[in-house]
């Protein structure tokens, strides 16, 4: 792999580690913190959506991130010819 595509590669990485790491800044800050009272509002078998979404759902959310992030690693190992 040239110089220029290993950068191309890492740059590629970079960003979409970024964009997930937002995502689940979101989700956790938002859904757990920011916006806990509208959610409270939704009861789910007699539990508060905001007080799930602090305490599981940005978990959750955290792992299909993850299983986003393989997905995506898999395929831009393809693109850049460097997969297992």
């Amino acid at each position: 792999m040239t110089e220029e595509k290993a950068k191309a590669y890492w740059r590629e990485n970079i960003s979409m580690i970024l964009k997930l790491l937002a995502v689940w800044l979101i989700v956790s800050y938002g859904a757990g913190i920011l916006f806990i009272n509208q959610m409270n509002s939704i009861e789910i078998s007699g539990v508060k959506l905001g007080f799930w979404f602090a305490q599981q759902g940005s978990i959750m959310i955290f792992v299909v991130l993850i299983f986003i992030y393989v997905r995506f690693m898999n395929k831009l190992d393809e693109k850049y010819d460097v997969q297992e």
